[in-house]
């Protein structure tokens, strides 16, 4: 049977949403909205209601942690974001294992600020291990930042229990998996040229 109703009716019907009137409101929706999802564990359960049957396996492609967060960083983690929900939408369940990158040149250039010295030659006077030690106590100057970031742009990862880089289980899982390729052969030695930094004294990834 056909219902003989009025546009307008047909639209109060299946009005699901109030209007949004001024930016305020839109400020206060957005936080109302981060706020039920995180009341309720939202992320949490759409993961969970999920079978492992039917996985969509995402790891993070890890930020630094103690470097502070930019647009360009919304701009890829909205797109991140958009394909794990979309596969959540399709029926996956999809972990959104979190990560933080935590050695490398961005680190040891910041260290290196901090401590007022410059290139490999006063970093070697300084002190390898001491300045080993310095860098990994950086590694997380930044971290309120990212969370504040993350949790603001409704960004859905798990960051409860993160791959770190710096922490030995990941440094002896990277052995293990080049220990692999070496046994099938895979691994070889060849010459390729490469960026240089002669005030860093390493070569750098292009």
């Amino acid at each position: 049977m056909r219902l003989n109703l009025s546009r307008e009716k047909r639209f109060s019907m299946f009005k699901a949403f109030k209007e949004i009137n001024s930016q305020d409101d839109m400020a206060a929706l957005a936080e109302e909205v981060l706020r039920f999802w995180k009341e309720n564990g939202i992320f949490e359960k759409s993961v969970q209601a999920r079978g492992r049957d039917k996985s969509f396996v995402f790891f993070e492609g890890p930020p630094t942690a103690n470097g502070r967060p930019g647009i360009h960083h919304v701009l890829a983690r909205s797109m991140k974001d958009l394909v794990c929900r979309y596969k959540t939408m399709q029926g996956y369940r999809v972990e959104r294992k979190g990560g933080w990158d935590t050695h490398g040149l961005p680190v040891e250039i910041e260290v290196e600020k901090a401590l007022k010295i410059s290139g490999k030659k006063q970093v070697d006077e300084y002190g390898i291990e001491a300045f080993n030690k310095k860098c990994y106590e950086s590694v997380w100057t930044y971290k309120e930042l990212w969370d504040d970031l993350t949790d603001r742009m409704g960004y859905w990862v798990d960051l409860k229990n993160p791959y770190i880089t710096c922490d030995n289980n990941y440094v002896e899982s990277v052995w293990w998996v080049l220990k692999q390729f070496f046994d099938k052969g895979l691994v070889y030695k060849g010459f390729k040229v490469v960026p240089y930094c002669p005030k860093c004294g390493t070569p750098l990834s292009s």
